[in-house]
């Protein structure tokens, strides 16, 4: 194939391939926000499970861990990642967590005493 002399390349800021959001500054920002809303996506359509009463919290947790987390943090092991990423995944979780637990920010409950409920 040839592109020739005359053929144009656009230069984008953001490009998803392979599922992973690539950015032009190299930085993860993008593919951490699309995994949250990926692990988004997940949560709510197992919403129905993760926050059933009659389902214990260690079954909701493993679901979670299997179904939400791990959609949510694949391909983390190649991101360059800064603190703010880390704390943007942390805080969608902890929502996530706070939802299946039947818990709100008020209750002033420590994120260890929750994740310790779901194991």
């Amino acid at each position: 194939m040839d592109i020739g002399a005359s053929a144009k390349l656009e230069l984008v800021a953001k490009f998803c391939y392979l599922g992973d959001m690539l950015s032009l500054d190299g930085d993860a920002d993008a593919v951490v926000e699309a995994r949250i809303q990926i692990g988004w996506r997940k949560f709510r359509q197992l919403v129905p499970l993760l926050t059933n009463k009659d389902v214990s919290l260690i079954m909701r947790g493993k679901l979670y861990s299997s179904c939400v987390q791990s959609s949510m943090l694949h391909g983390s092991e190649t991101w360059p990642v800064r603190k703010e990423n880390v704390v943007a995944l942390q805080r969608a979780e902890m929502k996530m967590v706070r939802w299946m637990c039947d818990v709100e920010l008020k209750d002033r409950l420590r994120s260890k005493e929750l994740r310790e409920r779901l194991v």
